[in-house]
C-alpha cells in the first residue's frame, strides 16, 4: 500500500527526538487521527499509542506511524511538519482536503 501520508524529515527528527522520553521501547507508534470536535469542525490528534488490529502503519525514518481506518479519508494526501523558529507552531498538518482550517491550524472542515 502506497503511503497516504507524508511527513517531513524535520518533523521525523522531532518525533524521533520525542520518542526517546516518551516511547523509549519503540514499542508504540505515532497515532495521527481525525476526531470531531474544534471550531472548524474536525481536529487533528497525534500521540504515541498501542497499534490496533485495523491499523494503517508506515514507516518514515525509523517511526512507525499509525493511522485508524476512519482518519485514512480525511488524512489522504497530508503532510506532517515540524515547524520552529519565532513563529513555530510545533508539528503542522498541511491537508490539501481542507476546505476550511482554524486560525490555530488545529481543525478544518472538508
Amino acid at each position: 500500500m502506497d503511503s497516504i501520508i507524508s511527513i517531513t524529515d524535520k518533523a521525523i527528527e522531532q518525533i524521533q527526538h520525542i520518542s526517546k522520553t516518551d516511547n523509549p521501547d519503540g514499542a508504540k507508534g505515532l497515532r495521527l487521527a481525525v476526531t470531531g470536535g474544534g471550531c472548524s469542525g474536525l481536529s487533528y490528534k497525534i500521540e504515541f499509542s498501542d497499534p490496533k488490529d485495523k491499523d494503517n502503519v508506515f514507516m518514515f525514518g525509523g517511526v512507525k506511524v499509525l493511522v485508524d481506518p476512519k482518519s485514512v479519508i480525511y488524512l489522504k494526501g497530508i503532510v506532517l511538519d515540524f515547524k520552529d523558529g519565532l513563529n513555530g507552531k510545533g508539528f503542522v498538518f498541511d491537508n490539501p482536503n481542507a476546505k476550511n482550517t482554524c486560525g490555530c491550524g488545529e481543525s478544518f472542515s472538508l
